[in-house]
Parts: C-alpha cells; sequence; structure tokens
C-alpha cells in the first residue's frame, strides 16, 4: 500500500511504453501480424499521445491538475483514472484534457475515466436493486488495481450491430453484437464483435460495455466486463495511428507523425472472462444506465479534447496570418474569422464549465455528474461546428496549405533556393517557417488527420441526433411552459402525465445540484493554458 498522498504507483511515459512488452495481444494492421506492439512503427503516435498522460502526471508544472487524491483509497492517481467527487473534479479533469490535447490532438486515456465513473454508478445501482454490496465491492477492487497500476483502459462499447433495423437477439449474424455464450461456476464466455475502439493495440485491458439498452431478449448481450488486450481468442485488427510512414522524416506530417491514435475492431471468439472481473451478465434492465451515464461523462470530456484541438488552430492560424504578411487586427475580415474561432471553441468550452458547475451527485454511487443539458450542448457544438472551425483555418490561411511542392523539394538543390524566395510572403518570417506553419494546417484540416478529426467530431460518443434526443429528454420544458402559462394567469395546474410538463427542476443556483458559493473550484495553475 502508497502513503496517501504518495506517487509510487504513478509511471512515466518511458514505463507505460515497457509494460506494454507485458502482453502478447493478437494484432494486425495494414495486413501483417504484429509481434510487438511497443516497437511498432505504425503505433508509434498512438503511443506517444498515451505516454503524456503519464508524463504530464509527474511533471512539476502539471502535477496538481493532472493527479487526484481518490476517496475511496485515499491515494494520488492519476486524473484519467479517477472517479469525481466534487465539481472541482470536472473542473480539472475539463482542465487536463484540453492541456493534454493541446499537445497531441487526442489523448485517448480519458476513456478510461469515463468508462470508470459510469461503470461505478451502475454497480452502486445494482446494488441497490438487490440489496447488496457485491458489484461495488468487486468494482472498486477493480479500480485500485487499475489506479495502483496506473493502466490505460480500451473501451470496447461499440459493437458491429449488423442491420441497425434489428435489435440484438434478432441479428442474422449473432456475433455483431458481443454476447454470452456460456456461463459456469469460474465465469462466463462471450464472442462477438466491437467495433470504433479508440488505441486498441496499446492499451492493458479492455472495459466491454453494452452500446445500446437492451430488452429481456437481448439478456445475453447485456454484458459488462474487464479483458486482458491479450486475452487467449481474443483478436485486435486496427488502423495505424496518425500518419507515420517512410517519407514523413521531411515533414509532410508535421503533427500526425509524432501523435494519433489507432482504431480498432476486436473479435471476441469465446473468450473466458473469471468472474471477478465481470461487472454485471445478464441485467438487461441496467444497461441503457450504463450507456447514458458513460456517454454523459464523456461528451463532457470530449469538450475539453476538442477545446485542446481548437487551441491548436487558433495559434496556427494566427501565426499562418503572420506568415503570411497580415496583421488580423489591422485586416476586417481576418480578424472576423479568428473571433469566430476563438467563439466556437470557448463557446463550447463554456458549456463544459457549466456542466461542471451544475454537476450533480449520483444517488446510489454519489460520484459527480456533468449536466447531461449542457454536456450534450457543447458535445453537439463541437460536432457540428468542427467542420466550421476547419473552414476558418483554410480561409484565414489561404490556398499554400494544400498547393505547396511536396517537403522532398526543400532538399532538392535544383528547386530549393528558388522556392524559398519567391514563397516568401513577410520579409519577418523565414520561408522554413512560413511553410512549417502550412504544413500544420494541412496536416491538422486538410489531409489524413483532418479527415479523422473531422468524422471522430461527429460521431465520437454518440451521433448528433443522440445529442438531440438527450438534451430534449433532460431539459426542463415543463417548467418554462408553466413560467409562460403564470405570466398568461391560465392557471392551469401541473400535470405529471401532460407530456410537456413532464420535465421539471428546481431552479439554478440553488441547494440541490449547484456547487455552494464560494467553493474552491479549481486548483491554482497560473499559465497552464497560455
Amino acid at each position: 500500500m502508497n502513503p496517501a498522498g504518495s506517487s509510487e504507483s504513478l509511471m512515466s511515459g518511458a514505463d507505460y511504453r515497457e509494460s506494454l512488452r507485458r502482453y502478447k495481444p493478437t494484432v494486425f494492421v495494414d495486413g501483417r501480424r504484429v509481434d510487438s506492439v511497443a516497437d511498432e512503427p505504425a503505433f508509434a503516435p498512438g503511443i506517444n499521445a498515451v505516454g503524456l498522460t503519464y508524463d504530464f502526471a509527474l511533471d512539476e508544472r502539471y502535477r496538481k491538475l493532472m493527479t487526484a487524491l481518490q476517496g475511496t483509497s485515499g491515494k494520488l492517481v492519476n486524473r484519467m483514472l479517477h472517479i469525481d467527487e466534487s465539481p472541482a473534479d470536472l473542473l480539472n479533469k475539463l482542465e487536463a484534457v484540453r492541456l493534454v490535447c493541446q499537445e497531441t490532438g487526442c489523448a485517448l486515456r480519458y476513456l478510461s475515466h469515463d468508462a470508470l465513473n459510469a461503470l461505478g454508478q451502475v454497480s452502486a445501482r445494482l446494488d441497490d436493486a438487490r440489496g447488496s454490496r457485491e458489484h461495488v465491492a468487486r468494482f472498486l477492487d477493480y479500480l485500485h488495481r487499475v489506479q495502483d497500476q496506473d493502466l490505460t483502459l480500451g473501451i470496447a462499447m461499440t459493437d458491429a450491430k449488423g442491420d441497425r433495423s434489428r435489435r440484438p437477439h434478432q441479428q442474422a449474424n449473432i456475433d455483431s453484437y458481443v454476447h454470452i455464450v456460456e456461463r459456469n461456476a469460474k465465469g462466463i464466455v462471450v464472442s462477438g464483435t466491437k467495433a470504433i475502439v479508440t488505441g486498441a493495440p496499446y492499451v492493458h485491458e479492455f472495459l466491454v460495455m453494452p452500446s445500446r439498452n437492451m430488452t429481456p431478449e437481448d439478456a445475453d448481450f447485456a454484458v459488462c466486463c474487464a479483458v486482458p488486450v491479450d486475452a487467449a481468442g481474443l483478436t485486435i485488427v486496427a488502423r495505424p495511428a496518425g500518419r507515420p510512414g517512410e517519407k514523413l522524416e521531411h515533414g509532410a506530417a508535421l503533427f500526425s507523425r509524432k501523435y494519433g491514435q489507432s482504431t480498432a475492431v476486436l473479435m471476441f471468439d469465446k473468450v473466458f472472462v473469471p468472474w471477478e472481473h465481470v461487472f454485471y451478465a445478464g441485467e438487461w434492465e441496467h444497461s441503457a444506465h450504463l450507456t447514458y451515464s458513460y456517454a454523459t461523462h464523456h461528451r463532457h470530456t470530449c469538450i475539453g479534447a476538442r477545446a485542446g484541438f481548437g487551441d491548436l488552430l487558433i495559434g496556427a492560424g494566427a501565426l499562418m496570418c503572420e506568415a503570411n504578411g497580415f496583421d488580423p487586427g489591422r485586416e476586417t475580415h481576418l480578424r472576423e474569422q479568428m473571433v469566430e474561432l476563438i467563439k466556437i471553441t470557448e463557446g463550447f468550452f463554456a458549456c463544459g464549465v457549466a456542466a461542471s458547475v451544475y454537476a450533480t451527485a449520483d444517488p446510489y454511487s454519489k460520484t459527480l455528474m456533468p449536466d447531461p443539458v449542457f454536456s450534450n450542448i457543447g458535445k453537439l457544438l463541437l460536432a457540428t461546428q468542427i467542420y466550421d472551425m476547419h473552414r476558418i483555418a483554410h480561409y484565414v490561411s489561404g490556398g499554400l496549405i494544400v498547393t505547396l511542392p511536396g517537403p522532398d523539394e526543400d532538399h532538392n538543390p535544383e528547386t530549393a533556393a528558388s522556392l524559398s524566395e519567391v514563397l516568401r510572403a513577410n520579409p519577418d518570417v523565414p520561408y522554413e517557417k512560413r511553410i512549417e506553419t502550412a504544413r500544420l494546417i494541412e496536416d491538422l484540416t486538410a489531409g489524413y488527420q483532418g479527415g479523422w478529426y473531422s468524422v471522430i467530431s461527429l460521431h465520437g460518443g454518440g451521433s448528433p441526433e443522440a445529442m438531440n434526443q438527450e438534451i430534449y429528454r433532460n431539459y426542463p420544458l415543463g417548467s418554462k411552459v408553466e413560467l409562460v402559462e403564470r405570466v398568461l394567469d391560465r392557471g392551469i395546474a401541473h400535470d405529471p402525465g401532460r407530456p410537456i410538463t413532464k420535465n421539471r427542476q428546481p431552479g439554478r443556483c440553488c441547494d440541490a445540484g449547484c456547487s455552494a458559493p464560494g467553493q474552491p473550484i479549481m486548483v491554482p495553475l497560473p499559465g497552464v493554458r497560455e
């Protein structure tokens, strides 16, 4: 046991990379079997990105933000594995994710945080329904082991789904969803397929979770368990992380050759899971709450992630204006575009802050739950405005970002000198600096990585329609209707069965659901976002 506040359990990025060597997963990328994930060039950008979450927790500049004291153990743990206990925790998580994504674009490891918080909530609900402490005890054993070993978890949630119009038990191919094929005294056996699993090759374990609400007929598909990355019967078919490749050493992908994320399909073929790693198996009535809780935590976290990405675009856009010879402060059309980019980024981030301040404690686990309306609004804004963010970056940068000669020409003795003269704009900005910034914006917005950011922003954590449903489901529309009825002096009494007044809640800044006045919200970290 580590003493309270000790950092003995925290790994460095190098420790994390080395820890991957203890696992022997079955992984394929680009049609070939991978011998060592830790040494595979196709995964290096993803390993670098996750490694930063470890290094920042040990960095004195960021330690207070990137670590937290776990209330159930009294130990210092990585922020990405912490269970939120106050609005301050949610705000610090938001800032921690933004910080990491400023450097990496996508941090992956925050998924561990989101799933652990949701799993703790559903475990407490299961015990409440059964009048036991079995599920919470099992969850805490797992949580503390993950924290003590400083693990990275992959979240295997999205099933292959098959025919979207049919429920899991109605599929022609039952393996389009992960399901239980056997139960025995030692554990369960699962088969099926999970898709779009971020960072799958370079995690330590997977948390397998249901991807939708289930019915009694879907009970075998209602399964939540932990599976090691190298479990027997598990095959991982992955995409490369970022843009690793032979020609990239010259600078074509300045950002994504260093940082990126792999995504993968997981194929489970009769994988055995011992009972101590099974959080529920067949309790279909709790699947909806688990997916809802995870989605709310994750959408809140995504706000911090895309704000970090927005910071990159804001900085790169300003540099590109300067390199082109323009001062955005004096050029009205450029200033308006830069302000629009700032408005978009800080607008959805403000929703994340509001979701943190108006958080409520889960009634069963006491875990702090970000406000679902603000969480979903923030995620909906970033999901639909990511394309505007790219457009603005293109507008302020000019066409040079995709029409520059390739990076090999920088080293061509017959062309390099001439190009450096004719493609220079601002005499105070060297040619090399101008094209470096242009290629960064291309990498972030107009190349493979830019497309990845667009799609993952739109669909990661659920489609926009899922956010629309959650906003309408949780918004206190009934309170607004009754407000107008009072103004009109209509005297219509509240009817719980009346659909339009069904959703009601107390006013904000009240005793229930708001942070107490004067409460310390965040640790002091001057300069973190500078």
